[in-house]
């Protein structure tokens, strides 16, 4: 069995010796199992040459962000679906990241536990037309486009000078990019700045928006998974659509994510629940069956106001494109996971 570790990188450049990766406990743990694993560096320049090393895998693991400094997964995407259909195992089918790895599923699944208010605008005109009555009537939002990764796409936006044209309502703006200052504007120029990020989807992006939650600064709980099964956690106190401090005009710096196992105590009801009856009913909205499930993902939480049956958890984001770190606890059943998938037992 032979499978490849892919992520983006200087296409130039030979490919690093495992132990000199991040991955290097990964590919550690599928060498104490006897399977031979291989780094695939990817470039869109390079991709016919990595389609030829792909061909000769069984797997391959893929760690690349939809968006990074103006590059997008088209080209990738279309090279995995060939590759995919030729038999090998891709970690995160790209045709699985558009059902459950793109800010769509947190509309879908709005009326599951973990949901919230949540709005979907299919355009910019949509957008620009149905949004600031919102706006006036729940407060501040936070508004995301359809991907993206590292807070790239995401912003908490509140009316701050309302105006009879929508356009010249005036707006403040919180980036969820690190070091992004807040922004006042005038609507119009928010929404035209929004078109940016469609260039990479033929214009046919599209957005969500949620409430703004008032128990952001209780951190943020991410949940990995290993197929349908938990595999560790993360907690981290956000800070990036946070108001700035006295004096500044940007959040502070996040603290570490600090990373725990499965068994951790604190998690074990978000535990209970993802794996009982979440994960199932997220595949029945999503059409997503077991074998096709991303064989590593992670499902972000911030905390809200408590629901029936004393649930606070809310649902902000469904990672499965780059999902990195990790923690260790997740690793082995990775591992055994690629495996089994390849020998069609997972």
């Amino acid at each position: 069995m032979r499978v490849g570790l892919m992520w983006r990188g200087d296409a130039n450049a030979p490919a690093p010796a495992p132990a000199e990766t991040r991955f290097r406990a990964i590919f550690d743990a599928f060498a104490a199992r006897d399977v031979a694993a291989e780094p695939v560096v990817y470039d869109d320049a390079i991709a016919d040459r990595v389609r030829a090393q792909l061909r000769d895998l069984d797997a391959v693991l893929v760690w690349i962000d939809p968006i990074v400094r103006g590059q997008d997964r088209s080209i990738l995407d279309a090279l995995l679906r060939e590759v995919a259909d030729a038999g090998v195992v891709v970690s995160t089918h790209p045709d699985v990241i558009d059902a459950m790895g793109t800010k769509q599923v947190l509309y879908r699944t709005r009326q599951l536990p973990f949901g919230t208010d949540t709005h979907l605008y299919a355009s910019l005109d949509a957008l620009r037309d149905e949004w600031p009555a919102l706006l006036r009537s729940s407060g501040p939002r936070v508004l995301k486009q359809d991907r993206g990764s590292g807070g790239n796409g995401v912003w908490c936006v509140e009316i701050v000078r309302d105006a009879p044209a929508s356009a010249d309502i005036v707006v403040r703006v919180r980036s969820a990019q690190r070091g992004v200052p807040v922004a006042e504007m005038r609507f119009a120029d928010f929404i035209a700045e929004r078109g940016t990020y469609l260039r990479y989807f033929e214009a046919k992006g599209t957005f969500i928006d949620q409430p703004y939650c008032d128990r952001l600064a209780e951190g943020m709980t991410r949940c990995y998974v290993v197929v349908d099964r938990v595999a560790g956690f993360g907690h981290q106190y956000v800070t990036a659509l946070l108001p700035p401090p006295a004096g500044s005009d940007v959040p502070p710096d996040p603290e570490p994510r600090l990373y725990f196992g499965p068994d951790e105590p604190r998690f074990q009801r978000l535990r209970a629940v993802m794996e009982s009856s979440w994960i199932a009913l997220l595949q029945t909205q999503t059409g997503v069956e077991r074998t096709r499930l991303p064989l590593l993902w992670d499902a972000d939480f911030l905390l809200g106001p408590p629901k029936q049956g004393g649930e606070d958890f809310v649902l902000c984001e469904i990672n499965v494109s780059g999902v990195y770190p990790m923690p260790d606890a997740a690793i082995v059943p990775l591992a055994d996971a690629t495996i089994d998938r390849v020998r069609g037992r997972a």
